[in-house]
């Protein structure tokens, strides 16, 4: 129920919903609540596409990890201090 205004000098009375404007009330509501599903849907298959693009990243990265430990001497290995010198020596 709402009330309608009078003109001045005049007491408010309350008046109740109709079907109709409830029936239009509802309808704008579910309208609203499909917009926001819509957008929460698009934000959803943007998220999913990061996330993917990210585990890529990620898989990629230890794959080259995984590269470089293969290349590194094991720990506890002499090295040859000749290695280390640059070539103009």
């Amino acid at each position: 129920m709402h009330e309608i205004p009078k003109s001045k000098g005049q007491s408010r009375r309350m008046v109740s919903n109709t079907p109709m404007e409830m029936n239009d009330r509802n309808e704008q509501r579910l309208n609203d609540l499909e917009i926001k599903a819509s957008y929460l849907e698009d934000t959803l298959d943007q998220l999913d596409s990061i996330i993917i693009r990210q585990q890529e990243q990620i898989d990629l990265l230890i794959r080259e990890l995984t590269h470089l430990r293969q290349q590194a001497p094991e720990p506890g290995t002499a090295r040859n201090l000749r290695d280390d010198l640059p070539p103009h020596y």
